[in-house]
C-alpha cells in the first residue's frame, strides 16, 4: 500500500488567504510529505471556480518536481477533453524529464459544462474523446512521436471512470484504474481482458475521502466547516449550466457515518478507525495508492501542516501494516 496527499490549492472568497503564500506553502507541505514518507504527491484540475481550483495541474507538477527526488506525482484528474493533445503529450514529457520518471497521469472525461464552453469543445462527446486522448497520447509518446520523449517509456495513464460501465472502459484501453470501488474490480478486470490486456497486471488507486484526528469529537467543530466549503462548492459548481434542481447542502455529520463507496461520504475520525473501516470495506480488495487531501476548504497553514504530519506519520505507518506492500489487483494476500 502507497500513500499520497493531494492538493487543489483554492482560495475561499473572504478567507483572507494570499494566492502566491498559498501556491509557496503548497510546495513546502510537498517537500515535507516527501521527508515524512509520502509515495506521491497529487493534483487536480477545475477551471472558473470562484475560489481559483488549480487549473493547471502539470505546471504545479514541474514545479513540485523541482523540489522533491523521491514521490511519485500524479494528476487527478486532467480533464482530457478539453486539451489538445500534442500539448497534453509534450508538457507530460516535460514533467516527466523534470522528474526523472515520476509522473502519472490521470485523467477523466470532465463533466462541468462552463469547462467545456470555455474551451469551446462539445461536452456530449466527452468519452469518446478521452479514449481516443489515451491511444493518441501513447503513439506520441513513441519513437515517431514528440520531443522530447518522457522517461517513462510510456508514462502511466490513469482514468477516473466511474461505475461499471467506466470501469470496463478503463479496463479495454489498458489503462490503470484511478477510482477505489471493490465493486468496480471485476468489471475493470473484464474491460482489461476484452482489450487484450493482462488482468493481474492493472492497478487501482485513488482519492479516500477521510480525515484523520487524534481528538475527533474536540476538533470537528474546527474542520466541519472547511469540509462542508468544499463538498458545498463542488455541488454548486457541478450544478451550473444544467438548469437542473438546486443542490442539496452538504450533511458534513452524516457524510462520517456513510459507506465510502456513497456519495456524499466524508469520514472524519481517529486514524485507527479509519483504517478498521477502509480493511472492513475493502476486504481482499488490491490497492496499489490511497490519497488524502491535505489541505480541504482553504484551511489556513497552520492546519494543513498539521493534516499532513497525520497523514504522512500516523494513517500511513497504519494502512501499510493493515494492507501489505502488494498491490496488484490480481493477487489476494
Amino acid at each position: 500500500m502507497k500513500i499520497g496527499v493531494y492538493f487543489d490549492l483554492r482560495v475561499p472568497p473572504g478567507s483572507g488567504l494570499n494566492p502566491a503564500r498559498v501556491y509557496a506553502h503548497t510546495l513546502e507541505m510537498c517537500q515535507e510529505a516527501e521527508e515524512l514518507g509520502a509515495d506521491s504527491l497529487w493534483f487536480s484540475e477545475h477551471h472558473l471556480f470562484d475560489d481559483g481550483y488549480l487549473p493547471q495541474p502539470l505546471t504545479m507538477a514541474a514545479a513540485a518536481a523541482a523540489r522533491t527526488s523521491r514521490v511519485r506525482l500524479g494528476t487527478a484528474l486532467i480533464v482530457a477533453p478539453l486539451h489538445n493533445q500534442v500539448d497534453l503529450a509534450e508538457q507530460a514529457a516535460v514533467v516527466d524529464l523534470i522528474s526523472n520518471g515520476r509522473l502519472d497521469l490521470g485523467l477523466g472525461a470532465g463533466y462541468r459544462v462552463p469547462e467545456f464552453e470555455l474551451y469551446g469543445k462539445n461536452r456530449g462527446e466527452r468519452f469518446a474523446a478521452t479514449a481516443a486522448t489515451v491511444g493518441e497520447l501513447r503513439r506520441l509518446w513513441g519513437d515517431e512521436g514528440v520531443t522530447p520523449r518522457p522517461v517513462q517509456r510510456p508514462i502511466p495513464i490513469w482514468l477516473g471512470h466511474g461505475g461499471p460501465v467506466g470501469a470496463r472502459r478503463a479496463g479495454r484501453l489498458g489503462a490503470e484504474m484511478l477510482l477505489i470501488n471493490p465493486a468496480l474490480m471485476e468489471p475493470y478486470r473484464q474491460g482489461r481482458i476484452e482489450g487484450g490486456h493482462d488482468p493481474e497486471t492493472g492497478r487501482m488507486s485513488g482519492p479516500v475521502f477521510a480525515y484523520p484526528s487524534d481528538d475527533p469529537e474536540r476538533e470537528w467543530p474546527e474542520i466541519a466547516p472547511y469540509i462542508s466549503y468544499q463538498q458545498n462548492s463542488y455541488r454548486r459548481h457541478m450544478a451550473l449550466g444544467l438548469n437542473g434542481p438546486t443542490p442539496r447542502p452538504f450533511d458534513a455529520d452524516a457524510a462520517r457515518k456513510r459507506d465510502p463507496s456513497s456519495p456524499g461520504s466524508y469520514w472524519f475520525d481517529t486514524p485507527e478507525a479509519i483504517v478498521a473501516r477502509l480493511a472492513e470495506w475493502l476486504g481482499d480488495t488490491e490497492i496499489d495508492t490511497m490519497f488524502f487531501w491535505a489541505s480541504v476548504g482553504g484551511m489556513p497553514e497552520s492546519l494543513v501542516e498539521r493534516n499532513v504530519r497525520m497523514i504522512c506519520g500516523r494513517l500511513a505507518p497504519l494502512l501499510r501494516t493493515t494492507f501489505g506492500a502488494d498491490t496488484r489487483v490480481g493477487q489476494v494476500r
